[in-house]
């Protein structure tokens, strides 16, 4: 192989090794070990021959999209072809990387997944309050809904970090940044039947975690996935479309549509650039509809 770049001629023989260490560092499944093997065929018979160079990998991106792949193929070839690049460089068996300087096509930010408010009610009535286990799941829906936590925002959560009296929260976001959520009049009243659950299971293991498993120690989030994934199926929910962080979507969705601004929205979320926010303003279609059905004169 010509260590200039490598030569067409010697990236198949070298695409097993690149493949073979993805596996052992990432752990990527079959279908995306295959996917990658393609995509490296692909960019094989586009140089035909040709040392890669800056030039031919952005000439290859352009191919691509004129090809009217779809987004999210085209980025994944390219993050195969770059993958790919930067092993041999890191093997010594190239000394440039022709996709260095070379930009990912930027993938549409696509809407996010987002409950009807009554799918939220079937959801979130679904738990049996007969039950300890029945009343921390209410608990705990109704408070992913009411805060748009995050899930490991929510299991990381301590009694010191909650006011029901004042209705707030302290979660504890990413990079340890802490914000202070409001917590709904329905989550404090499901938190308070909670509690007394959550004082007869206590243990020294407990520390301070609000939400708890049936043996006293602290949800996991695997945990907490379970549980919401559960009670979607006893909603008669599609339980593929249901998850904690889709109840996240669902708040700051149904908070924009009822006529939250985004700087309030951004604030609960936490996120730490208002454009992260900003793909709320997209309205569902049944919002849509709901709307232009009333204002619109010919509707």
């Amino acid at each position: 192989m010509n260590r200039s770049a490598g030569h067409t001629a010697g990236i198949q023989p070298h695409v097993p090794e690149f493949l073979a260490a993805l596996v052992a560092e990432r752990g990527l499944s079959n279908n995306t070990v295959t996917a990658y093997r393609r995509d490296l065929a692909v960019y094989a018979a586009f140089l035909g021959g040709r040392d890669p160079t800056p030039e031919l990998a952005s000439a290859f991106v352009a191919a691509l999209t004129r090809e009217g792949l779809a987004p999210t193929t085209v980025a994944r070839r390219v993050a195969a072809v770059r993958g790919f690049h930067r092993f041999l460089v890191s093997e010594g068996l190239s000394d440039a990387d022709p996709t260095a300087l070379l930009e990912s096509p930027r993938r549409p930010r696509s809407l996010p997944k987002a409950l009807l408010v009554e799918e939220v009610d079937r959801l979130l009535t679904a738990p049996d309050e007969t039950t300890a286990a029945g009343r921390r799941d209410r608990a705990l829906l109704e408070f992913l809904y009411a805060t748009g936590a995050r899930v490991a925002e929510a299991v990381a959560l301590d009694e010191l970090d909650l006011d029901l009296e004042e209705g707030t929260a302290i979660l504890t976001g990413k990079g340890n940044k802490q914000r202070i959520v409001p917590v709904g009049s329905a989550a404090r009243n499901a938190i308070r039947g909670w509690l007394p659950d959550r004082a007869t299971l206590r243990s020294s293991r407990t520390g301070g975690a609000v939400f708890l498993s049936l043996r006293g120690r602290r949800l996991t989030r695997q945990a907490v996935w379970t549980i919401v994934r559960s009670h979607a199926s006893r909603a008669g929910l599609a339980v593929d479309s249901v998850s904690p962080h889709v109840l996240r979507h669902s708040a700051a969705t149904h908070m924009v549509e009822g006529g939250a601004d985004l700087r309030t929205v951004q604030e609960m979320l936490g996120h730490a650039s208002i454009s992260t926010t900003q793909v709320y303003t997209r309205v569902s279609p049944h919002h849509l509809l709901e709307v232009y059905a009333t204002t619109h004169p010919r509707s």
